[in-house]
């Protein structure tokens, strides 16, 4: 199973992707978790892309395809990988066509997961995070036991910068102009498959799973 899974930011795709990889036995890539590790490894690509961010310029298509063919190239992708975040753009989903068409290999399922725009900065601007040990929280649908304490260990909660109002809204510009592209892209190859990410999050699983099994 090669699955990637595409959405805006706060769609779920990470809470689902995570599922996905219980139930499948396959590993979730997530572009930002390879390329820290990559950069800590020092692979050739990790190396490359640390250039970049050193500069803090952004990391080229050509690097981050590049770090996620090291990663699918690992023994635990052969039964297959869910895509988290890539591609993100055109430039993207071409290269990462044209790298498997190398190996013998392609995506079987896209997966567009969406959820109107008014839900989307709900759901991002009531995330809080523990400022010492990371466990995240949200002030609707995950309060801790103790008003802006980490049930984990007592510390206080934070809003991260990129979940403020003002800066989830241009990241769902952003998202808009790069990554929908990507849905048309995917729908003329006849590849896609769209649901609403709306409702519990089992619900939206079992959606995903019914879709991955079609045959």
């Amino acid at each position: 199973m090669k699955l990637i899974l595409l959405g805006p930011p706060g769609a779920g795709k990470g809470t689902q992707a995570s599922m996905l990889v219980n139930k499948y036995n396959v590993p979730q890539i997530s572009t930002g978790d390879i390329l820290r590790v990559a950069v800590k490894e020092k692979t050739s690509m990790g190396i490359k892309a640390k250039e970049f961010m050193d500069r803090g310029a952004l990391v080229p298509d050509e690097v981050v395809v590049g770090i996620i063919e090291e990663r699918i190239s690992k023994e635990d992708c052969n039964p297959g990988f869910i895509l988290d975040g890539f591609p993100r753009n055109i430039a993207q989903a071409d290269a990462l066509s044209n790298m498997l068409e190398k190996r013998n290999e392609a995506i079987d399922k896209v997966i567009s997961i969406s959820v109107d725009d008014e839900e989307l900065v709900v759901r991002l601007t009531g995330r809080r995070t523990c400022k010492d040990c990371g466990k995240g929280y949200h002030v609707t649908f995950k309060l801790p036991k103790v008003s802006d304490a980490c049930d984990v260990c007592g510390n206080e909660l934070m809003q991260r910068d990129d979940d403020r109002e003002s800066t989830v809204k241009d990241r769902l510009v952003v998202y808009k102009e790069q990554t929908q592209p990507l849905i048309d892209y995917y729908s003329k190859k006849n590849m896609l498959k769209s649901i609403k990410g709306e409702g519990g999050i089992q619900h939206i699983f079992d959606q995903i799973c019914k879709i991955i099994e079609e045959v």
